[in-house]
């Protein structure tokens, strides 16, 4: 039989022991607060330590501090943790800046295979090296806080696109004109026969067929679909669509390359679509097909018929018809399975008929952010 303990009971208002139970079957609360409500509520029951200690599975020394704590300052306190003054850094500031200094560098340039430094092979390096004492038993964590001090993420990756075109700002401008000529036509303030469209590819869009068939949900049972993990790749299509910026109709083609035979096409397409009164405003980027000597001898073919206005080089997020593919891929095309190049291209285009048949008109809002201004 336990040997009952010698101090004293622990006396609980109904209010503390409500306060207690609440904490102690807490999902969200601090581990640690939980642990303490335990052990005051056990305490109470059993007034004896090993029993209270065996119960929740600690140590008999954090049972007694704890309860010595509440017996001494009352409930509320006796579960705080108590302040206490954070001791000054051993670490100098010129044992700082070399750790920031070795964070900065590639592991690579320091005649190691990682492009980026993990905070453990940081420390591992800095002990290694460093002419400090301070910095001799240094670890990930204590990196890690030098790192946060000063806003670094070695161990992270942030990619850009480098503006390689000398006329970036001007091509960019000229776009963002398209833009807004084509909303002031949309609010019925500016009268044009102009017809905006905005064009491009999406090459590379996978056929993949199930290796087994998708098993189906079951109420209260399997929330999701479930789908093998094996999967049979049967190739590769291009979607070439064109997005027009007045009304939000789609005109599609699904081909199985994506060559200015396949552009020309599109370009017939449009022709075919529109009025003859209409010029038709083509947005759209650098690729070669574009320009290529097939698609310019087409397009001799139309005189006074096409405009092109290309986005600059390195620049294609500036072309409107990336919010279609990015819905594309977000809606019909995520998850998709087929059994078949054909179906694909039919999945598809029953996609872009589907968007058709509620069109969104794309528009172009954030000029001021990229510094555009509007000479009127």
């Amino acid at each position: 039989m336990p040997t009952i303990t010698k101090k004293p009971p622990l006396l609980l208002s109904a209010e503390s022991r409500k306060n207690l139970e609440k904490v102690a079957g807490s999902k969200i609360a601090p581990e640690r607060e939980v642990q303490r409500a335990k052990i005051l509520l056990a305490y109470n029951k059993e007034n004896n330590i090993t029993t209270v200690s065996k119960q929740i599975g600690i140590s008999r020394d954090t049972v007694y501090k704890w309860v010595e704590k509440a017996l001494a300052l009352g409930i509320s306190e006796g579960t705080r943790d108590t302040y206490h003054r954070p001791r000054e850094s051993v670490i100098s500031v010129e044992a700082k800046n070399d750790v920031i200094n070795l964070a900065c560098q590639k592991p690579k340039d320091l005649g190691y295979a990682a492009e980026l430094w993990s905070l453990e092979a940081l420390a591992k390096h800095i002990r290694k090296t460093t002419r400090f004492s301070s910095l001799n038993k240094i670890v990930k964590s204590t990196v890690h806080s030098i790192l946060k001090e000063n806003e670094l993420q070695p161990h992270k990756l942030t990619y850009y696109l480098e503006k390689r075109d000398p006329e970036f700002e001007k091509k960019m401008n000229e776009v963002l004109m398209v833009y807004r000529e084509v909303n002031l036509i949309g609010e019925g303030k500016l009268l044009s026969s102009v017809v905006t469209v905005s064009v491009d590819e999406k090459p590379g869009v996978q056929a993949i067929q199930n290796t087994a068939a998708d098993l189906p949900m079951v109420a209260k049972k399997y929330a999701r679909i479930a789908r093998d993990y094996e999967y049979k790749r049967l190739g590769t299509v291009s979607i070439l669509a064109a997005l027009d910026l007045h009304d939000g109709h789609v005109i599609c083609h699904v081909e199985d390359r994506h060559r200015s035979t396949e552009f020309v096409k599109l370009l017939q397409a449009l022709d075919d679509y529109y009025a003859k009164e209409n010029k038709i405003r083509v947005l759209l980027d650098n690729h070669t097909a574009h320009i290529s000597k097939e698609t310019m001898a087409y397009l001799k073919t139309k005189p006074n018929r096409f405009i092109y206005v290309h986005t600059p080089k390195h620049g294609s997020w500036l072309n409107l018809v990336e919010t279609l593919f990015s819905k594309m891929s977000r809606s019909f095309l995520k998850h998709l399975r087929v059994n078949s190049i054909e179906e694909l291209k039919e999945r598809i285009l029953k996609g872009v008929s589907e968007i058709n048949e509620n069109p969104v008109v794309h528009k172009w809002g954030k000029f001021e952010e990229l510094g555009f201004v509007d000479h009127k």
